[in-house]
Formats: structure tokens, C-alpha cells, sequence
């Protein structure tokens, strides 16, 4: 049962104990050079054989073909196995436990209270010894500047009076100066914009607001206007600026476009704005004007004797080709329209609406509303909301204007020639009896009032007293300068077309410095 130790160590068909050593030692040394070779041979061709395949595979196919086919769902499993795998890498979102926080002890403290950014705003610098102790003691008054100087601007539908008092001028000095200002000039008048420097002097008490002791602001182009503070009290000293008003001139050839010709030639882009838009209303600028034409812009222009410059309005617009002019445009009258050397002015041809709105009622027999029974509808009904503008659709003279029975309030125009129109159901009236209109000014505003069923207006037109159907006729606006005007319309434009072209209106003269004599030897001449 039990084998002696010796035959386990001599007895037949055993390994004597050093082979057996022999042997383990054999097993764990390490593999020879070949061995490696023929193992990285066997993984090579392991690897190889993997690859093809999975090459055999299409492992990302397109999710949109072949919806159901084993390709289809292949594709789905390595949608699936990325994500997992992109979601198996999401980081943690748990708590991260901080350090704890440093024990500070008063006279730490201390030290990172004097280095925060607190003593900088006190008014110096950081470091230990600004950390106050109990010799520091607060002022019971902080010193004030003497003297406060500031600039405000007028705002749009902002008063001068307060504009003052939001820059810390006292009520009463603000309507003092208010005073002043008006003397000179109207403090609604001040342009929106202008920027008022103000000086305001010490407080004579500390609850006392600061006196004002200078003031002065461009109150005008030709003007400006300062206010100071003397024995007297506060007194106003006008300035007057000399300027000179001469229009600007500019002339020059169109080259491949009008506009880069003339901003070429030195024309302000609001100028050449208002030149394109007068000559559109008389040219066709896609075939009037060729390169090679002469453009002559005249705008209102004017320069301060202090160097400030200001474009205004256009006032004559004119194309030349071949030194004889094709247009020639003058602005004339109140309203600023454009006439032609002639006295004409621009011409609309066409179908001209009344109100802005759509058609509800055709002219022609008709069910009426509210009478209940068919008769003839003698104009044109224009669906328009309530209160809005009703135009004149030419120059006329108002024949009638009130109540007019079932047409409620009513005006009936008369455009000469035989012609006339009618504007019925208005909610308010805006002309009266024997006054002129021209074309496009409002003479009343929608309504329902009369035999109506909601707003509307209701448009007729009479030749020579007989109701015709409105929208078979088309009217000729045109306006005409004055007979009795002609003569200054043409002065005016001859002065216009005598100014030479330049860069503008010469600077004027500023009044000369009075010259004092040298006090020193070394400044005397030799």
C-alpha cells in the first residue's frame, strides 16, 4: 500500500530525480530565436486569414437600402455595438470630493483681506498694511471737486430746460437760462442733437445743489450761444458765426454708372439720392442717360467761418448730351416738387385709386344692401378700414362738401373739362366749399355714414353731369408753375446754372485777432 521512499526514487520505469530537474529547467527557459519566428509566423497568418474574412462582410452598410435583408440588419448590429461601446466610455458624473477647506486664523485673514480687490476700491493700492484696525476711523464729509465739467445732448422730444436738470442744473438756474436762450432764439427750435457743454461750480452748502457757471452750445448753424455766471448773475453772450451760402455746385460725365460718376466727382450720397429719385420721375434712367452724358447737381450747401460744413436739399438737377441739356429739373414752391425749364412739371398717367383698399362693388346694376330691391349702382365701392385717408385723384376745385342724404357725408370734386368726382360715406371731412385740392391730398377719411353696411367708400365720376363708369377713365396729373410766378421760377433757375462748379462755398472770413505788442526783449524784432 505504502511505496518506500527509495523506490520512489530508484524504481523501475521512474525518472531519477536530476533528469526530472533537468527536464523543468528545460521547460521554463526561455524559447529560441525560431521559436519566435514560426510564432509570429502562426500569428501573421492567423491575422491574414481573420481579415479576409471579415472583408467578406459589409459591416456598415447604408441603413437606408434594403430595409429587412440580413446586409440590413448586419449593419444594424454595428450601429448597436458602436453605441454600446460609446456609452461603455461616458464619464462619471458623480460628486468629486474637494479638499478641505484651510483653517484661517484671524491674522490670516487678515493678510488675504488686505489682497482682495475691496482695498482698490477705497482709493489705493494692495498689501498688508491696508487691512484697517481700530485707529481707522470713517469721515463723517468726503471732500468734493470745485469744479464739474460735463457735455449733454438734446435727445428727440426732449426739452432744453430738462435736459439741464438731468445734468445736475438747478431748477432754478435751468429756467433762468431757459429765459435767456429764449431771448435769442425759440428752445423748441434747437436742433435734436446738439451737445451743451455746462460747467458747474462748488456747492455752498452740502446740501445745496451746484451753481451753474458756464454754459454754451451751437444753437444755430449761423449762431451759437454761451451763458456765464458774473457779479450779476447769469447773462447771455450771442456769437454770431459768419457763413457763407453759396449752393454747391457739381458737374461731371457719366462714365459706366451715374451714381460712381458722380460720388467720383465729389457729390454727397444724399444729393445723388435725390437727383436719381427727381430724374426718375421725368427720365427713364435704364435708357435716358448714356456714358458720355453731362449730370449738373445743385444742392443746398453752407460753410461756417469756423470750418463746419452742411449739405442740404437738392435744388436743380439737369443732364446735358452734347452740349445741348436734356433735362433741366428746378425745385420751386412750398411742397418741393421738380419743374422742368418750361414750368412743367412730372406727368401720371393712369388709373388713379382714391383710397387704398379693394374693390367690394362694381359700377352697373345691382342688388342694394339694404333698400332690398335691384337698381343702378353709379360708382365704384372701395373696401377700406375706418379712418383711412381718401385722396383727391386730380387738381380740382371742392364744389360740395357735407351731407349728401343716403352718400352720408359727401365731397364732389369738379376737374374741369366736364369732368368730376364723388366721394360719399365719410367719417370726417377734410376740405371745405370753393377751396383747390391737388392730386393725392387727402380731402376726408373712410366711414359708414348715410345708407351703408359697413366702411367703405363709394367713388363716382361724372362727365358732363352723367354718372360713367370710373374705371373706364384715366386721368393726367400734371402740375404747372404759376403764370404769374414764371418769371422768378426762370430767375431763379438762371442764378442756379450761373454758379461756377467747385468743391462748394468758400470759407468766410473769421474776424482778424487783435495784435499785441511784444513784452519781452527777446520777442522784439531786430
Amino acid at each position: 500500500m505504502f511505496t518506500p521512499r527509495e523506490a520512489l526514487e530508484t524504481g523501475a520505469g521512474s525518472v531519477p530525480l536530476g533528469l526530472r530537474l533537468a527536464g523543468s529547467a528545460a521547460a521554463l527557459a526561455p524559447p529560441s530565436a525560431a521559436g519566435l519566428d514560426r510564432l509570429a509566423g502562426r500569428l501573421a497568418a492567423l491575422r491574414r486569414d481573420w481579415e479576409l474574412r471579415l472583408a467578406r462582410y459589409d459591416w456598415t452598410p447604408d441603413l437606408a437600402e434594403e430595409i429587412g435583408s440580413p446586409r440590413w440588419f448586419r449593419g444594424l448590429g454595428t450601429l448597436f455595438g458602436l453605441s454600446a461601446l460609446a456609452l461603455a466610455f461616458l464619464p462619471d458624473f458623480s460628486a468629486i470630493s474637494a479638499a478641505a477647506t484651510m483653517p484661517l486664523d484671524p491674522a490670516a485673514r487678515e493678510e488675504f483681506r488686505s489682497q482682495t480687490i475691496q482695498p482698490l476700491a477705497l482709493g489705493a493700492d494692495s498689501g498688508h498694511r491696508m487691512g484697517p484696525t481700530e485707529l481707522v476711523r470713517p469721515l463723517a464729509s468726503v471732500p468734493e471737486r470745485a469744479m464739474i465739467q460735463t457735455t449733454v445732448t438734446l435727445g428727440q422730444g426732449d426739452s432744453f430746460e430738462r435736459v439741464l436738470q438731468r445734468a445736475g442744473v438747478s431748477p432754478a438756474d435751468a429756467g433762468q437760462v431757459r429765459g435767456l436762450v429764449a431771448g435769442a432764439i425759440d428752445p423748441a427750435a434747437i436742433a435734436p442733437g446738439t451737445r451743451v457743454e455746462i460747467t458747474l461750480g462748488r456747492r455752498p452748502a452740502p446740501d445745496q445743489p451746484r451753481p451753474l457757471d458756464a454754459l454754451a452750445f451751437r444753437a444755430r448753424f449761423d449762431l451759437k450761444l454761451a451763458v456765464a455766471r458774473t457779479e450779476a448773475g447769469l447773462t447771455l453772450r450771442p456769437q454770431r458765426i459768419a457763413v457763407n451760402a453759396t449752393p454747391l455746385r457739381i458737374r461731371g460725365t457719366v462714365g459706366a454708372g451715374i451714381y460712381r460718376s458722380a460720388r467720383a466727382a465729389g457729390a454727397p450720397i444724399e444729393a445723388i439720392q435725390q437727383y436719381l429719385q427727381v430724374l426718375d420721375q421725368h427720365l427713364s434712367l435704364d435708357t435716358a442717360i448714356e456714358p458720355g452724358d453731362t449730370f449738373d447737381i445743385i444742392v443746398d450747401f453752407k460753410r461756417a467761418a469756423t470750418g463746419e460744413s452742411q449739405v442740404g436739399g437738392l435744388l436743380f438737377a439737369g443732364v446735358e448730351r452734347d452740349g445741348r441739356a436734356k433735362a433741366q429739373l428746378l425745385r420751386w414752391g412750398g411742397d418741393g416738387q421738380f419743374f422742368e425749364a418750361s414750368g412743367m412739371g412730372a406727368q401720371r398717367t393712369g388709373l388713379l385709386m382714391p383710397v387704398v383698399g379693394r374693390i367690394s362693388s362694381n359700377f352697373g346694376a345691382r342688388r342694394h344692401p339694404i333698400l332690398g330691391y335691384t337698381r343702378m349702382h353709379g360708382g365704384v365701392d372701395f373696401a377700406a378700414p375706418q379712418g383711412a385717408p381718401i385722396y383727391a385723384v386730380g387738381d380740382a376745385v371742392v364744389s360740395f362738401a357735407g351731407w349728401g342724404g343716403g352718400h352720408g357725408n359727401h365731397v364732389k370734386l369738379d376737374h374741369g373739362g366736364g369732368f368730376g368726382t364723388g366721394y360719399s360715406h365719410m367719417s370726417r371731412i377734410a376740405v371745405s366749399p370753393g377751396s383747390r385740392v391737388r392730386a393725392g391730398q387727402i380731402i376726408g377719411y373712410v366711414g359708414s355714414t348715410g345708407l351703408s353696411t359697413g366702411p367703405h367708400l363709394h367713388y363716382e365720376l361724372y362727365r358732363n353731369g352723367v354718372k360713367v363708369n370710373p374705371l373706364s377713365v384715366r386721368f393726367t396729373v400734371s402740375n404747372q408753375v404759376d403764370a404769374k410766378e414764371l418769371a422768378a421760377f426762370r430767375a431763379r433757375m438762371a442764378a442756379l446754372k450761373a454758379i461756377a462748379p467747385g468743391l462748394g462755398a468758400a470759407r468766410p472770413a473769421a474776424a482778424p485777432l487783435a495784435m499785441t505788442a511784444p513784452s519781452r526783449e527777446i520777442d522784439k524784432p531786430s
